[in-house]
């Protein structure tokens, strides 16, 4: 009897029921990083995976239709604002972000200048909502939809801080470890066991890791099987504070705000659960 070869039904129908030239598309926007905001055709085409002339006229759709802009006097593209249109209206819906608002208003003050959420989204940290104590001073651009590297940010090592160690890994893995300030931690073996210590204390905090100038406490918000969904974090700058003090300071507040998150959202099944690309 003649052997075949098959292959699984739930891949053939996922391939089946797959539309390529969309998939493609996304592939193209997917192209644009924060560390790579502007592109070339022929970049795009190299990261997408295709051809030149498939890449030029999915960018030429793709700015037809409002999704990527042409940069002016160059021959490179972005991503345009209405990309952001997509993410913020699923944040909108997020419970998550309905619960912490008013936590994370009564976290700013007279020190803490700004206080935020975010959640892991891949190897980034992205927040899904900030409060800023009026005119901040912090000089730092953070909105709804920002992502920063987690392995820098305290926000990213206050959640990573409660995940497995192979998931640690991953997500560190997960883009090169760039040297942003001079207190950035680059090192492998070094960022475990930083993460080991915040899992130790309860809380990550940061001098100026991710910014210069700027000190972030985070802690981490967990479910109700201890696995982390987010992170709660507060900012204040180098100039009105010491990092001791600023660490007297936010520590009791951060944590005893991120356990009313979590409580809160135990009570609504409200979780927003981290992601890493596989």
């Amino acid at each position: 009897m003649k052997k075949t070869d098959s292959a699984p039904a739930d891949t053939t129908n996922a391939a089946k029921n797959t539309v390529q030239s969309l998939a493609k598309g996304f592939k193209v926007l997917q192209a644009f990083t924060a560390q790579e905001p502007e592109l070339t055709m022929a970049e795009v085409a190299r990261k997408a995976d295709m051809d030149n002339a498939t890449a030029f006229r999915f960018l030429n759709t793709l700015v037809n239709l409002g999704y990527v802009d042409r940069v002016d006097d160059s021959r490179r593209f972005r991503l345009s604002l209405k990309v952001l249109d997509l993410g913020f209206h699923a944040i909108a819906r997020s419970d998550l972000r309905t619960h912490a608002r008013p936590i994370l208003r009564g976290l700013v003050g007279e020190v803490n200048e700004a206080a935020s959420i975010g959640v892991l989204d891949g190897s980034s940290v992205m927040y899904a909502e900030r409060v800023q104590a009026g005119l901040t001073q912090l000089g730092v651009d953070v909105r709804i939809g920002s992502r920063v590297p987690a392995y820098s940010t305290a926000v990213g090592q206050a959640i990573l801080a409660w995940l497995p160690r192979e998931t640690q890994r991953k997500v560190l893995a997960g883009q090169p470890l760039v040297k942003l300030t001079a207190t950035t931690i680059t090192d492998m073996d070094a960022l475990l066991a930083r993460l080991e210590h915040i899992r130790e204390i309860g809380y990550a905090l940061s001098d100026q890791e991710t910014v210069t100038g700027v000190y972030v406490l985070a802690v981490p918000v967990l479910d109700v099987d201890g696995t982390p969904v987010a992170a709660l974090s507060v900012a204040a700058s180098v100039h009105r504070v010491s990092l001791a003090q600023f660490k007297d300071n936010a520590v009791d507040a951060v944590l005893s705000a991120a356990r009313q998150l979590s409580k809160s959202l135990q009570a609504t099944g409200g979780y927003a659960a981290h992601r890493v690309n596989g």
